[in-house]
């Protein structure tokens, strides 16, 4: 017998015929033997509807009772559920993020989960019974319902697979799991059987969407694997690994001393609309940076990468660094405001740059990964912009243009269109 966290997102529980299909995978865990919470999204454009409405109601609202409205989604959803389990004849009981409790900090609509209580979950389990539980929502302090933000409900499954010591934290999504690359972009990516922690975190961050960051710091920290599939295979099909073989469909993610056979290279993912501004001559002295990013991140403009280069003289630098297009203009005007703070000559800029990211543990182990980036663009007459690099991953910046070209081109030359990638 296994301990199972399941999460089923909005796409997953769209509508009734939906939340049945999803229903049929929770009744074969229970039918294998396995103890199963599940975790629920709104349905798809139920949680954009409902921030419509409070919109529409006062621009200027109450920040606890947007989540009071907000958080209504998911209760829809997790009462369907626990009634069409019922119908199926699996015991069931929904719980709102309040009742199990999950409790959370003050910020409401950006709530962080600061703990669960798993008393009563667990005593369910021990009844046999399956609880439904409202994912990207808790309880404040305060006694007032919170939501969590972006990503919430993923974050909330694994947070409750941690509180309950799962097993192991089942993310159904509209995907089979984590690929290569885009599989749009290459018809040839492969599904990854199994991905590490760091790069899932390093994907997740660089532009891959299957599963929200915030969900996969949490699984690193409480060592929570976490498992990526669909929804829409078939709940009675045999259950085969991405190899063929019997086993779990889809992706999982854990640490990475489960993977024995390390890739240098796992995946390749890619970023577009990305501008580049540049200042040039900045006074170089203690504190310069900070007033920049200082500046940036007080207008809530996120930055990317950066890159500095000192002159031969040591007096002035050239600071670079890429923020998301839609920022730029906004990212150019306080940098004109904070001139009196910032000494610069001049700063220049464009949009439509792409951020091209390839990512691998094995890289640890490995010299030569990013030069051989390098070489691989270059042969396809792929200008790069800027570079950064962390242990596992290298990241180039070049023209939005050649971005599904370089993918491509990578993806190839890493050996990722092989079927044992």
């Amino acid at each position: 017998m296994a301990r199972i966290v399941v999460k089923f997102g909005g796409t997953s529980v769209a509508n009734v015929e939906r939340i049945r299909q999803a229903a049929r995978h929770v009744k074969r865990e229970v039918e294998a033997g396995n103890q199963v919470c599940v975790v629920v999204s709104a349905m798809s454009g139920k949680t954009n509807e409902l921030v419509g409405w409070v919109s529409e109601a006062s621009k200027l609202h109450d920040a606890r009772e947007y989540d009071a409205v907000v958080a209504s989604g998911e209760q829809v959803t997790a009462g369907l559920m626990a009634i069409v389990l019922a119908e199926m004849g699996i015991p069931s009981r929904s719980f709102a993020g309040w009742q199990v409790p999950i409790q959370t900090d003050d910020a409401h609509g950006a709530a962080r989960i600061v703990g669960i209580d798993p008393t009563r979950l667990e005593s369910y389990l021990a009844d046999g019974v399956v609880p439904v539980i409202t994912g990207f929502q808790g309880i404040s302090p305060r006694g007032r319902i919170t939501t969590l933000g972006r990503g919430g409900s993923d974050t909330s499954a694994v947070a409750v697979a941690a509180a309950v010591k799962a097993d192991r934290c089942d993310i159904y999504t509209d995907v089979d799991g984590v690929y290569t690359t885009d599989p749009r972009i290459v018809p040839k990516a492969q599904r990854l059987s199994k991905i590490s922690f760091e790069e899932m975190l390093e994907m997740a961050s660089l532009g891959a969407k299957v599963l929200m960051i915030r969900s996969v710091e949490m699984a690193m920290a409480h060592k929570v694997p976490l498992l990526v599939r669909s929804t829409f295979d078939d709940p009675d099909a045999p259950q085969l690994a991405p190899d063929g073989t019997p086993g779990v469909p889809g992706t999982l993610v854990c640490d990475e001393d489960e993977i024995v056979e390390k890739q240098i290279v796992s995946g390749v993912t890619l970023a577009k609309a990305e501008a580049k501004i540049t200042l040039r001559d900045v006074k170089d002295h203690p504190g310069v940076a900070a007033a920049i990013f200082g500046a940036l991140a007080d207008a809530g403009i996120v930055v990317d990468m950066i890159v500095q280069n000192i002159s031969d003289d040591g007096a002035t630098t050239d600071i670079t660094f890429t923020v998301p297009d839609s920022e730029y203009d906004k990212a150019l005007k306080t940098l004109e405001n904070a001139g009196e703070r910032i000494a610069y000559a001049k700063v220049s800029g464009s949009k439509g740059s792409a951020k091209i990211s390839v990512i691998g543990v094995g890289m640890r182990s490995h010299a030569g990964v990013a030069s051989s980036m390098f070489k691989a663009l270059a042969d396809k007459g792929i200008n790069i912009q800027l570079i950064t690099t962390s242990e596992i991953k290298t990241s180039v910046l070049i023209d939005e243009q050649y971005a599904e070209l370089a993918v491509r081109a990578l993806h190839t030359y890493y050996g990722l269109d092989k079927k044992d990638a």
